[in-house]
């Protein structure tokens, strides 16, 4: 059985750049948010679910969720966000299991941005690594990357722990704040220490 790490952090930090790191490094990677969009692509396995739910004018004309209409409308609406959690989050949960079960590697980062928000990854990851940045920077982020307004990144960040929060919960916390070669060097002392600590309980 492979050992697992879970890898998250506020919208911006930089979770994707510091898992791309550990890959390199040699980790195996199984990404939510990849999982989410599979589940909601056309004739993903959420896509019937979702129509019955919210109807068809909740997706695109191809047969996928309309992104766009369900973040205004789960913003709006906390029984909307509700409804689709309780949709998504167990498939997503199954499906993140099931990949990690299935990996060889020495450990799995198991890539979760709302990791302690959800409540519902702890009882079966081994350990949990948050990337943090300022919150400034995760703005100018998510903005050049998404071309959501700072308005409405801001929305989505006041919807996850602060960074105080998250970064008390970790037990290993790695600061994205500067260079690609600082991030790098911290990651690469992180998969040193996973490595170890996967070889120890195996």
């Amino acid at each position: 059985m492979s050992w697992f790490v879970g890898l998250t952090g506020g919208i911006g930090s930089g979770k994707s750049t510091a898992a791309r790191q550990f890959a390199a490094l040699g980790a195996d990677i199984v990404d939510t948010d990849i999982i989410a969009h599979q589940l909601t692509a056309p004739d993903g396995a959420a896509i019937p679910a979702i129509r019955t739910t919210f109807g068809a004018d909740f997706l695109t004309p191809d047969g996928a969720l309309n992104r766009a209409r369900m973040r205004e409308t789960i913003f709006a609406d906390p029984a909307a966000k509700q409804k689709l959690e309780a949709i998504l989050h167990p498939a997503i949960r199954s499906e993140a299991q099931r990949q990690a079960g299935a990996s060889t590697a020495p450990y799995v980062l198991v890539v979760v941005p709302l990791l302690f928000e959800s409540g519902a990854y702890r009882n079966w990851l081994h350990r949990v690594c948050a990337v943090d940045c300022p919150e400034d920077l995760q703005i100018a982020r998510t903005m050049q990357r998404s071309g959501l307004s700072e308005t409405a990144v801001r929305a989505i960040m006041a919807q996850q722990l602060s960074r105080a929060e998250r970064c008390a919960l970790a037990d290993d916390t790695v600061d994205n704040s500067g260079t690609t070669d600082a991030l790098h060097d911290q990651v690469t002392r992180l998969h040193a220490l996973y490595l170890d600590l996967a070889a120890k309980n195996r």
